[in-house]
C-alpha cells in the first residue's frame, strides 16, 4: 500500500447547502469488523455521523474530501482499560497524580473512547465525573471500583469493609451508559470476596465485572477465578502478566486461561508497567491463547517504560503474529461488545463517526515489556489522524487542513470550516 501520498482535496462544487456529506474520505483500505469489512472504500460523514460506506462515492457531493489512499481507516478505537481521574492532587493515588488527562494522550493514538478501569468509586464518581469525564473531549467511559473510594492506595484496596455490594450497583444503575463495569483490583488478601462482591454489584447492574487478581494464592487460584467466580462476559485484564499463575509450572499456558475462555470469560492485555513480559506472551500466543481485546492500562508510571501507548501495545501484537485485521477487531469491536456498549466501535451507517486513520510503518523496530527486554518487529502502528463525532481532533501531518497560501493574507484564526469538516462559515474566512 502506498503511504504517504495522501492529500487534501477541497471540492468546491455547488452550495454548501446543496451537498449530501459534510465530509468524505476517500480511497482507504477501511477495515470494520462488525461488518466484515477489509477493503478500499469510500466513508462519508453528515451531521457527526457515517453517512455512507462504498467502493466509491462522488467527491462533488460532499463539502471537503480528503484523500486517504494508502491508509488504514477503521473505527475510533476504544482502550479499554486506562487512569485518567487526574487533577485531584493527590498523591501515589489512581485517583490523583497516578492518572493522566485524557485528552492529552488519546487522540494521537487514534483513541476516540477511554474506559477508566477502577480509579473511582461509588464514594467519589461523582467528583471523577465532574472534574474529567464532563470537561473532556474524549470520550471517558467508567468501570466503578466495587472499593467504595476507588483506587487510593493499599489501605483503601484491601478494605473489606468499604467494598459494599448495593451503594456501588445504585451508582452504576444512575450512570447507566456512562458506567460499564465494576472493577476489582490489587486485592492482597486470601479471600475472594472483592471478586464476589463486584460479581454481585455487577449482575445487579447488568454489567460486566474486570478482574486484577491481585496475588495468587493457594487457597485463591486462577483456576476458581475462572472456573467457577466469574461469569461469561466478566473481563480477566493482564492475562499475559506472569504474575498471577498464567504460566504452569512447565512453561505452558495455565488451563485455568482455557477453562476461562470455555465459560466465555475475556481476556484482555492492561498491559501497564508492570503486567506484560515476552517470556509469557510468547509462549501463551504460541499456544493460541490470544487477547479478545488490547489495552494499555494507560498511567504515569507505563506510559514512558514498556508501555508507550495504545499504538506501541498494538504493535506487539503485529510483532506477535496476528494480523492487522485482527489487531484492530481487538480495539474495535470487541472492546464495544465487551462493555456492552454496541453503538461504538463499527462503521455502520448511521453510527457515530468516529475514526482513526491509521498507517503501518516497516522497518526494524523494538518493542519492550515491563522489564526492558526486548523482541524485534518489522511493522509499526502510526495514527495519521482521528475523528471525533466526524470532527478532526488530531492531525499529524495536515492531511485535512489547507495550505496557508491558500487562506486570506491576514489568515488567524483555526476554525476555517474548511479544516473541521462543518458546514458553518467562521470569522475570518470566506465561504468555500
Amino acid at each position: 500500500m502506498r503511504l504517504l501520498s495522501a492529500s487534501l482535496v477541497l471540492v468546491l462544487a455547488g452550495s454548501a447547502s446543496a451537498q449530501q456529506y459534510d465530509l468524505l474520505l476517500r480511497g482507504g483500505h477501511v477495515i470494520d469488523p462488525r461488518n466484515n469489512v477489509s477493503a478500499v472504500r469510500d466513508v462519508a460523514i453528515r451531521d457527526g455521523r457515517i453517512a455512507a460506506v462504498a467502493v466509491r462515492l462522488d467527491p462533488a457531493a460532499a463539502f471537503k474530501t480528503i484523500d486517504v489512499t494508502g491508509f488504514y481507516v477503521t473505527p475510533g478505537l476504544i482502550d479499554l482499560h486506562v487512569h485518567v481521574f487526574a487533577g485531584t492532587g493527590e498523591r501515589r493515588s489512581y485517583a490523583g497524580d497516578l492518572s493522566v488527562y485524557p485528552d492529552g494522550f488519546m487522540f494521537r493514538s487514534g483513541v476516540t473512547t477511554a474506559v477508566d478501569a477502577g480509579c473511582s468509586g461509588w464514594r467519589n464518581f461523582d467528583e471523577f465525573k465532574t472534574t474529567v469525564i464532563d470537561r473532556a473531549k474524549t470520550r471517558v467511559l467508567a468501570m466503578l471500583n466495587i472499593v467504595g473510594h476507588g483506587m487510593r492506595g493499599s489501605q483503601f484496596e484491601n478494605n473489606l469493609d468499604d467494598m459494599q455490594v448495593q451503594p456501588t450497583a445504585e451508582m452504576a444503575q444512575r450512570h447507566k451508559g456512562l458506567i460499564v463495569g465494576i472493577k476489582t483490583a490489587h486485592y492482597a488478601g486470601p479471600e475472594f470476596t472483592p471478586v464476589e462482591r463486584a460479581v454481585e454489584a455487577g449482575t445487579i447492574a447488568d454489567i460486566p465485572v474486570m478482574v486484577d487478581f491481585g496475588q495468587s494464592y493457594h487457597d485463591r487460584s486462577l483456576g476458581d477465578l475462572m472456573g467457577s467466580k466469574l461469569r461469561p462476559g466478566d473481563i480477566y485484564t493482564h492475562v499475559y502478566s506472569g504474575l498471577r499463575g498464567e504460566l504452569d509450572a512447565s512453561g505452558h499456558a495455565n488451563q485455568a486461561l482455557s477453562l476461562g475462555r470455555r465459560r466465555g470469560v475475556l481476556l484482555d492485555v492492561g498491559h501497564g508497567g508492570g503486567s506484560f513480559a515476552w517470556r509469557v506472551a510468547v509462549p501463551i500466543v504460541l499456544e493460541g491463547i490470544l487477547p479478545d481485546t488490547i489495552s494499555t492500562d494507560l498511567h504515569v508510571g507505563s506510559m514512558n517504560n514498556g508501555m508507550k501507548d495504545m499504538l506501541n501495545v498494538m504493535s506487539k501484537f503485529l510483532a506477535l503474529g496476528l494480523s492487522i485485521d485482527e489487531v484492530i477487531e481487538r480495539c474495535t469491536w470487541n472492546s464495544a461488545r465487551a462493555i456492552k456498549q454496541e453503538q461504538l466501535g463499527h462503521l455502520s451507517v448511521g453510527s457515530v463517526a468516529d475514526i482513526a486513520v491509521l498507517r503501518v510503518e516497516k522497518g526494524d523496530f523494538g518493542f519492550l515489556d515491563i522489564y526492558s527486554a526486548r523482541l524485534k518487529g518489522t511493522q509499526r502502528w502510526e495514527c495519521e489522524m482521528t475523528l471525533r463525532d466526524g470532527k478532526i481532533v488530531y492531525d499529524l501531518n495536515g492531511l485535512g487542513r489547507p495550505d496557508w497560501t491558500s487562506l486570506p493574507k491576514d489568515y488567524r484564526e483555526t476554525g476555517d470550516p474548511r479544516w473541521d469538516g462543518t458546514r458553518r462559515p467562521r470569522r475570518g474566512f470566506p465561504s468555500p
